[in-house]
């Protein structure tokens, strides 16, 4: 099921039905239930042709599920690579039609590819040296595997955030149970990640407890598009019905979101850092990485970041963010291709069908003495506003797990650590407060709408201090533009 092959006047093909036992579709297709979750509960266990690779992966993080030091506590992962590993490819395409399996595949080269190139950064940075060079070569036994699971995945032959260091990366303690947070384990770790209570574990199983509430972000998506494509009378009922769906999501996502605090320590997070970081744009890779027997010439690929998660740029796309025009909204772009096939489908067909029904402009431009159009709009705020809170959380771990915890200047995934986060967040602010001061105009706020008007003019404020602040310090360029005192009399026409 190609989903880039859909056309944008179609409806994107959205399951409702995961079909958790189909090997032929790929992992990861957008459903109404599980949302941007995997179809199934990941595969935890390979076929014995890949033993091998299995008895490395359990033997390699820095504390083992034993609890016993492993391979990256003593530099010792590359010799064992050399010595133990044999080229598995031909095993890969014997099981080439159940992509699910693939999937896992992927997931675990990728894991041995990341700790195979940056061991040797791991080894300077717990003695509290700087990163300095990371392996350029990734020997074929993991290069050639590696690329062929990619290549059936339709991911980079790197590791990716979706299918393989987070959302591909769970076991249920309990099948019984289902997905709750305290019923999640991983299957591959870095660091302590194997013991569920590290902040390496619980960095990684917050971001799926986020993720397992997309599913009526989608559904409210589909629903707000799908009574705008045939209008009825009851068109702006069931838009609004979808939009307090998509409101209800992104509460419990934030939710959840806020637990990262106890769940995952900042001052533990630069030490399993280390491992996730790309190739493209980091110091560790200059010359980027030769991929033995697969590329002729040096590759470069972004490293995993929660930036390629979907359900924010979902909404990106669903309410027609403007974004500014700067060479950091390109690095959010280029994070674009760092998600499954399928996300990317069906991100690109929300972004073309909001745009062709001018689904904000419908929304905006609608006379305001009529209640349900103004109940629409307070809707619309409030969802952006959950938006926001979750940029604003997202700058605050930024600050206090990166920012208050290392130098080093860029983020994992290789954008700037200091002026990226902040670039889509002054956006969201500057979006909302425009639209406020539209409805304040209008006279049709409300007092919970106003309240949040409220918070924007301050968090503006606020935001321009901080990053100036920063910037400064780090002898970083300012990019985002002065923050006006207060946005009057802006129109809000597409």
């Amino acid at each position: 099921m190609g989903s880039m092959a859909i056309k944008m006047d179609e409806r994107f093909p959205v399951l409702d039905d995961p079909l958790p036992h189909d090997t032929s579709l790929q992992a990861f297709m957008v459903s109404t239930t599980r949302g941007f979750l995997p179809r199934m509960d990941p595969i935890v266990t390979l076929p014995a042709e890949f033993d091998v690779l299995e008895s490395i992966l359990q033997r390699m993080p820095v504390k083992t599920l034993s609890g016993e030091p492993g391979l990256l506590a003593h530099g010792q992962l590359g010799d064992v690579v050399k010595e133990e590993l044999p080229d598995l490819t031909d095993a890969v395409d014997k099981y080439k039609d159940n992509l699910p399996l693939m999937n896992a595949l992927y997931r675990d080269y990728s894991f041995l590819a990341s700790a195979y190139l940056l061991e040797p950064c791991h080894l300077r940075f717990i003695k509290g040296e700087p990163y300095g060079l990371a392996r350029d070569t990734l020997p074929k036994n993991i290069s050639r595997p590696i690329a062929r699971c990619a290549a059936l995945c339709e991911f980079k032959p790197f590791m990716e955030y979706a299918g393989s260091y987070a959302l591909f990366n769970y076991r249920l303690a309990d099948p019984s149970l289902g997905l709750v947070y305290s019923n999640l384990r991983l299957i591959r770790a870095f660091e302590h990640g194997l013991d569920p209570s590290s902040s390496e574990a619980g960095f990684v199983l917050v971001h799926i407890d986020m993720v397992r509430n997309s599913g009526p972000l989608v559904a409210g998506t589909m629903q707000c598009l799908d009574s705008l494509t045939t209008p009825t009378p009851q068109t702006r009922t069931e838009f609004n019905t979808g939009l307090a769906t998509i409101l209800d999501s992104l509460k419990k996502v934030n939710g959840v979101m806020e637990t990262m605090w106890t769940k995952s320590k900042p001052n533990s997070y630069t030490s399993f850092r280390t491992f996730i970081f790309g190739i493209t744009s980091q110091s560790m890779f200059p010359k980027g990485v030769i991929y033995e027997g697969v590329e002729d010439g040096p590759q470069e690929f972004r490293g995993e970041s929660g930036a390629n998660d979907s359900m924010i740029p979902l909404m990106d796309n669903f309410l027609e963010i403007p974004m500014p025009n700067t060479p950091l909204t390109e690095i959010l772009k280029d994070f674009r291709q760092y998600r499954p096939s399928n996300h990317r489908g069906f991100l690109e067909w929300v972004k073309t069908r909001s745009g062709t029904l001018g689904l904000r402009s419908w929304v905006w431009n609608t006379p305001p003495n009529k209640q349900e159009a103004v109940e629409s709009k307070r809707l619309w705020l409030k969802v952006l506003n959950q938006v926001r809170d979750f940029r604003w959380r997202h700058w605050c771990f930024a600050r206090e797990y990166i920012l208050k915890q290392t130098s080093h200047p860029t983020a994992t995934g290789g954008s700037p650590i200091v002026t990226w986060l902040p670039n889509q967040l002054h956006a969201v602010l500057a979006e909302m407060a425009t639209l406020g001061s539209s409805m304040e105009k209008d006279g049709n706020l409300g007092e919970e709408c106003g309240d949040i008007v409220d918070l924007v003019r301050r968090q503006q404020k606020t935001l321009w201090k901080e990053v100036s602040k920063y910037c400064e310090e780090r002898g970083v360029e300012m990019t985002m533009t002065p923050i006006p005192e207060y946005h009057e009399g802006v129109s809000v026409s597409a």
